[in-house]
């Protein structure tokens, strides 16, 4: 099953060159330039990895991180920059980032960062299958 990617930038060539090469690595990619767009298919659509640029106009990418781990806390997003700083990293990492990476990123390293989220979501939802299934037979008097 091929990972499913949410790329968020505003630079349209970058994320055009960004999401062809990810998807010549066999994975679902789907794109947008907006912040908002990005909020609205992450509420509809479920994502392995949002990749998400730090600097965007309107909703800056730590204001979109926030906004979709107060919506969904599993959620697993990758920043990206081309404005490193020690601060905006760890207010990133601090916010529940899975990691920040500078741009002109390494595919090579994002595709097992990417990866990594997959995996990520794959151990949560066993998780709560358990926790759900483990409620289900304590709740049955025997």
């Amino acid at each position: 099953m091929p990972e499913k990617v949410l790329l968020v930038d505003d630079e349209e060539d970058f994320l055009d060159t960004l999401a062809e090469r990810m998807r010549d690595r066999d994975m679902d990619v789907e794109t947008t330039t907006s912040a908002e767009e990005a909020l609205k298919r992450a509420d509809e659509e479920s994502f392995d990895a949002v990749v998400l640029d730090l600097m965007m106009p309107g909703m800056d990418g730590l204001e979109v991180l926030k906004a979709l781990k107060k919506r969904n806390p599993d959620i697993q997003v990758i920043l990206l920059t081309g404005y490193a700083s020690l601060d905006k990293g760890i207010e990133a990492m601090k916010l529940g980032a899975m990691d920040f990476i500078e741009k002109p990123a390494d595919l090579k390293i994002l595709t097992e960062k990417i990866k990594e989220a997959h995996a990520q979501k794959m151990m949560l939802v066993e998780k709560k299958i358990e926790e759900k299934m483990k409620k289900i037979i304590q709740g049955k008097a025997w």
